[in-house]
């Protein structure tokens, strides 16, 4: 194709997510994928297109922009500029591996030995107070799901922090040193797998792990347990969970 091409704008799906990008960004290098795809003329390109002739690629979608965003970068060390809680290092590596994007699997990887390195050793406890969530019957054949009240977060601060960033609520004890421990933060979101997915990013195993169970209904469903308010109340447990990073 002839350089002024260069400027010409083309509509991608990634995954389900759209973008619309410089074909000069997409071929800016000459050794990856995206350079072999949209370097031909149009009619050459080997890549399905969707119902609304969008080019398809099958991958992650909102992994791409960061692709796009290592192609901005004015030098070629494959630096990108990604958020401070960020922990999806093995699946962005994975992408710039799949796109070929050699300067961008050299910096992650470096990158990632440098976390390695400066890592702390120590434990986290992640604890929660949940029940279970019923349908309008109100009895035991109707339970969807547990519901989590609070997501606990207990351990070294420097720790929390490093692992919860801004997701960590530290408004019950502001002004803990880096060294000290403490019991009393918690998450700002309820969501357990994204606290453990968290942990599991930055190194964490999980080496223990226990629960109060619940206090479960009597056998008859229609009598009243006299230390539980209503049916949802008698399923209400606490659990804890204990990761070390070693």
């Amino acid at each position: 194709m002839d350089s002024a091409d260069d400027t010409v704008v083309l509509d991608i799906n990634v995954g389900g997510t759209y973008y619309s990008v410089s074909r000069q960004l997409l071929v800016s290098d000459k050794d990856s994928k995206l350079y072999e795809w949209f370097h031909a003329a149009p009619e050459q390109r080997s890549l399905p297109t969707d119902a609304q002739g969008r080019h398809f690629i099958d991958r992650d979608g909102a992994l791409f922009r960061f692709i796009l965003d290592a192609l901005r970068q004015p030098n070629s060390d494959g630096a990108i500029p990604l958020p401070e809680d960020f922990s999806e290092w093995t699946r962005l590596r994975n992408e710039a591996e799949f796109y070929g994007l050699n300067a961008v699997i050299n910096w992650l990887g470096a990158r990632e030995g440098r976390r390695r390195t400066t890592q702390e050793m120590g434990y986290i406890t992640i604890g929660y107070h949940g029940t279970f969530s019923f349908g309008r019957q109100g009895i035991s054949a109707d339970i969807n799901f547990r519901k989590v009240m609070r997501i606990l977060v207990c351990g070294r601060v420097s720790l929390c922090r490093e692992v919860y960033g801004d997701t960590l609520n530290e408004g019950r004890d502001p002004d803990q040193f880096e060294d000290r421990y403490t019991a009393r933060f918690f998450l700002k979101h309820g969501f357990l797998e994204q606290a453990f997915d968290a942990l599991a990013a930055n190194g964490f195993q999980l080496v223990a792990s226990c629960g109060t169970g619940t206090n479960g209904p009597p056998v008859d469903m229609g009598a009243k347990s006299p230390q539980s308010s209503s049916e949802e109340d008698r399923w209400a447990h606490y659990n804890e969970f204990v990761f070390c990073r070693r």
